[in-house]
């Protein structure tokens, strides 16, 4: 088989069918634009999304759940083992929301090579004091540093510092839905009233927004020190250690692991967001499906174009094959044929797709809940390309296979005879 005789022979086809040839070329290149272009964006969404859930949360989160013990008086006792005992009202146990041995439980997770960092927190609902009304709301002692190596807490700063909590003693960062419920701004002095009665005073040295409504009307910053001060508790009271791994898919392990080993409650990210977890795959899937059919749909229209172009060249194939070309090489004449047009159409449409996605990802997308967004999200990975070029290439090749078999069995006696 003379591979360069063959190319040649499928290019002088397209040539000869030019028309045919381009608008074929076209849907592929539409296909492939689309496909990223959707991909691209939709991907850029979830990311998006991610950032303003996920990447807040701990993949693994330690902390002292208020349930009832497993064990109750009666099931300890021989005289009732082998009856059925009915309990009810129980009440749940009062441990505590402290973690105790806190600070030997942090040293041993910060030498698990699978572990990134841990930041301790002490969570605390509070009454925010406006006047005379008290607004509910939480307060979280964090440890600044950690918590900005981990989840970037200074991203969501609209106004002010957030290590100015660490070096300034009773200070807060409120969230901006809080701060216009009370009317207040950075350098002002708010009250606050905890559950046991306690009323004290803090500076404001920041306003953050998440972008969640829930979130910026009720939560609140502070160092560790300021909240175990606002509880009245000692240096080393913490109710939550919050874990980061290297990798999120290890979190769910991670967490019966340490449930076990220090005796501990624990939840992974992915049970405490199953179901945005489930809404990010549903999107990314909806993507991908309508971008394949896109593909799908352009690979039919070679198809139909490569039969047609047969039907037409029925002498032209009959005296190739007359003048000793095998079926054999007229399948592969079509096929290159197929190809090329695949190739050519994917390689535009890899360029078209990432026009569009950086069209899309300079258009203007400002909103009061998304202060750091800018513009509309793209991703841009390579991946994208690499899947919209192969399915391409895959889908021409399918589509031209067909014809081509079909013009390899032509018998070029009967199209002579006929002529």
């Amino acid at each position: 088989m003379n591979i360069s005789l063959i190319l040649n022979i499928a290019l002088n086809l397209i040539r000869a069918r030019m028309k045919q040839s381009a608008i074929a070329a076209i849907g592929v290149t539409f296909g492939i634009a689309m496909f990223i272009a959707l991909v691209s964006f939709m991907n850029g969404l979830n990311n998006l999304l991610d950032g303003l859930m996920l990447n807040r949360t701990p993949h693994v989160r330690m902390y002292n759940e208020i349930k009832p013990s497993a064990q109750q008086p009666i099931t300890l006792s021989d005289n009732y083992t082998k009856s059925n005992n009915f309990i009810s009202s129980i009440k749940p146990k009062d441990r505590g929301k402290e973690i105790y041995n806190s600070k030997s439980i942090i040293a041993v997770l910060k030498k698990d090579p699978r572990i990134v960092d841990v930041a301790p927190k002490v969570t605390a609902p509070v009454f925010f004091n406006s006047g005379t009304i008290e607004i509910t709301g939480v307060v979280n002692g964090i440890d600044v540093p950690a918590e900005e190596h981990l989840f970037s807490v200074s991203s969501y700063i609209i106004d002010g510092n957030v290590f100015d909590l660490a070096s300034v003693p009773n200070t807060i960062i409120i969230g901006k839905g809080l701060s216009e419920k009370m009317l207040v701004k950075i350098g002002d002095v708010i009250q606050i009233t905890t559950l046991r009665g306690g009323l004290v005073s803090l500076k404001i040295v920041g306003i953050s927004q998440i972008g969640i409504a829930e979130v910026d009307n009720t939560m609140s910053y502070t160092s560790l020190e300021t909240a175990q001060m606002i509880l009245g508790e000692s240096a080393g009271y913490i109710t939550d250690i919050q874990v980061k791994l290297t990798n999120v898919a290890l979190a769910p392990a991670a967490a019966k692991e340490y449930r076990s080993r220090f005796s501990i409650d624990a939840i992974d990210a992915q049970t405490a967001n199953s179901q945005f977890e489930t809404g990010s795959k549903v999107r990314s899937i909806i993507s991908y499906a309508v971008g394949i059919t896109l593909l799908i749909v352009a690979g039919f229209g070679i198809y139909n174009i490569l039969n047609m172009m047969i039907y037409e060249k029925m002498d032209s194939i009959a005296i190739l094959k007359a003048t000793g070309f095998s079926g054999s090489d007229v399948k592969w004449i079509f096929i290159s044929l197929s190809l090329i047009i695949g190739i050519t159409g994917g390689l535009f449409g890899l360029l078209v797709g990432f026009i569009l996605t950086k069209i899309i990802g300079v258009i203007p997308f400002e909103t009061a809940s998304l202060p750091t967004i800018k513009t509309y999200p793209v991703d841009y990975k390579l991946a994208y390309y690499l899947i919209g070029i192969s399915f391409a290439v895959f889908t021409t090749t399918i589509a031209g296979l067909l014809p081509a078999r079909k013009a390899s069995r032509i018998d070029p006696v009967e199209i002579i005879r006929g002529k």
